[in-house]
C-alpha cells in the first residue's frame, strides 16, 4: 500500500481551528473512520475502539500544544 500523507500548516482563527477540532472529534464520535482527501485522493482511516493519546504542550519564544492518536 502506497504510503498516504498529510502533512499541511495552515494560518486560521483559533476559532477555525477549533472547528476543525470539533468536526476530526465529531467524526472519531459518531464513527470508527475518519476521512481525508488530499490532492484528488480520499482516504478512510479506520480507528479502533481504543487509541493512545498523547497531548504536549511547549511554551517558550513559540508555544505550541500538539495532540496525537496512535494505536
Amino acid at each position: 500500500m502506497d504510503l498516504f500523507e498529510i502533512d499541511e500548516t495552515r494560518r486560521m482563527s483559533r476559532e477555525e481551528a477549533a472547528a476543525r477540532l470539533h468536526a476530526l472529534a465529531d467524526a472519531l464520535a459518531r464513527n470508527n473512520t475518519v476521512e481525508f482527501e488530499r490532492d484528488g485522493r480520499r482516504i478512510t482511516v479506520r480507528v479502533p475502539d481504543e487509541v493512545d493519546l498523547k497531548i504536549e504542550v511547549e511554551v517558550g519564544d513559540e508555544n505550541e500544544l500538539e495532540v496525537e492518536l496512535t494505536w
